[in-house]
């Protein structure tokens, strides 16, 4: 872009910010908007060739906005209690506002011409004007016809409890009705051109499924597959679907398309907590080649440096944040299971699983189990066992998975139990997770 038409381009985004409390960026492919009276979520993204907007705003439950969920479920706050077909949702800032109609405040907004950084004290959702006691940040920028987003969530409740895990909405991405298909990749030969599938039938009367879309994106789609994607880099996880009827781009209409990127996430009462993802305005083909750039290089690596790398516990918790140069959890429980993120990998290119962890334990052996694709969870036959070394000092544990007959094909999950049975003063200290080719 010429200096001068910069130049302009901000004069005039400055100009509209004041004067509809939007801000603006805007190149040779995309205009982007997020709104200023609400927390700064994505409220409008359109081509430059016909300007018009795909972003759902039917009510502040809609746009694109970051989301977030912990215990306790039901949250309760100055005395409010949500009702009663909201008592599951639990602890759930948003970054729009609330059910009741209440706008999050914006606190912090820089708009450079290339770039928007916004702050906002996010509202919960169930209830009537209850800040959150924390912040979202949102970094975004636009490359060709590519919204780049940088997304950040810093706790300071003053409720100290390590709640158990939550899926995480990463983020929250609504389309009009005349974007009614909702469509990813969800086999095992990802980044191969293969076909693209439907998302999964709802159960009951809930309209949103759940899915593993291999190649990291999912997208909603007109009929000559044009559309909105999401993707999830490191993530392949999601939830979405179709609710109304399909119907013209009306962003106030309520018929709508929703996708998220899930995690499964602990947030602690003082975590600062980050995730990027991005957008995608284009034609299938080209939602997939942008995927297609983060594709992954090699098995997965955990490494537990500076946070929890996505893994959650069922039976165990751990020393909370900061994470510093490894995870300390606690072994006090019956069956104390670690669990990693969904991803994707080949049995064939990763026959070794090495962890590298310090156990003090007076049990002798734990077990690793996998999900392979195509598979609803962990299964019995799925399991090999390896001994501890359960000294209190880190050691390699190399556990050769290919000798299982059952560990072929394509793979989702890792599931750790370090020890059987709940020991009183057990743990053990984990730095890395890491599938290998070769046994180091």
């Amino acid at each position: 872009m010429h200096p001068s038409r910069l130049l302009l381009s901000i004069l005039l985004l400055t100009t509209s910010a004041e004067a509809e409390r939007m801000s603006w960026l805007e190149n040779d492919h995309l205009k982007l908007g997020v709104d200023l009276d609400h927390g700064g979520a994505i409220t409008f993204l359109a081509s430059v060739k016909d300007g018009a907007n795909v972003i759902n705003n039917f009510d502040l439950g809609r746009q694109v906005q970051l989301s977030f969920y912990s215990g306790p479920v039901p949250f309760e706050a100055n005395g409010q209690k949500p009702a009663e077909h909201w008592r599951h949702i639990g602890w759930n800032p948003i970054q729009t506002g609330d059910d009741f109609k209440n706008a999050s405040r914006i606190v912090t907004h820089e708009n450079d011409g290339r770039q928007i950084h916004l702050t906002c004290v996010p509202l919960q959702w169930p209830l009537n004007n209850v800040p959150g006691e924390c912040t979202f940040d949102s970094w975004l920028e636009l490359d060709g016809a590519v919204v780049k987003a940088r997304a950040r969530l810093t706790n300071t409740r003053s409720d100290t409890t390590q709640y158990a895990a939550r899926l995480q909405e990463l983020p929250a991405v609504y389309a009009n009705a005349a974007f009614p298909r909702v469509v990813s990749y969800m086999n095992d030969q990802p980044f191969s051109q293969g076909a693209v599938s439907a998302a999964p039938a709802p159960h009951g009367k809930h309209p949103w499924s759940f899915w593993t879309g291999t190649e990291g994106w999912a997208a909603h789609l007109d009929e000559k597959d044009y559309g909105l994607g999401l993707i999830t880099p490191g993530r392949v996880h999601f939830t979405g679907g179709f609710a109304g009827k399909p119907g013209p781009n009306d962003t106030h209409g309520n018929s709508t398309g929703y996708l998220a990127g899930q995690g499964l996430e602990i947030l602690d009462h003082n975590i600062v907590y980050e995730f990027r993802y991005e957008l995608v305005l284009g034609t299938l083909q080209e939602i997939r080649a942008r995927a297609a750039t983060h594709r992954p290089q090699g098995p997965p690596v955990w490494r537990f440096t500076q946070d929890r790398q996505g893994w959650h516990y069922q039976n165990a918790r751990d020393t909370g944040w900061p994470v510093k140069d490894h995870l300390h959890v606690l072994l006090e429980q019956d069956d104390p299971q670690l669990i990693s993120p969904q991803t994707f990998w080949q049995a064939a290119d990763a026959p070794y699983l090495i962890i590298d962890a310090a156990f003090h334990t007076q049990q002798k052996h734990g077990i690793v189990m996998w999900q392979p694709h195509g598979q609803p969870g962990f299964a019995s036959a799925n399991i090999i066992a390896f001994p501890l070394d359960a000294d209190g000092e880190f050691h390699r544990h190399v556990i050769p998975l290919s000798s299982t007959p059952s560990y072929r094909g394509g793979m989702l999950r890792l599931r750790i139990d370090p020890v059987g049975n709940a020991e009183a003063g057990a743990w053990m200290k984990v730095r890395s997770i890491r599938l290998s080719a070769k046994p180091e």
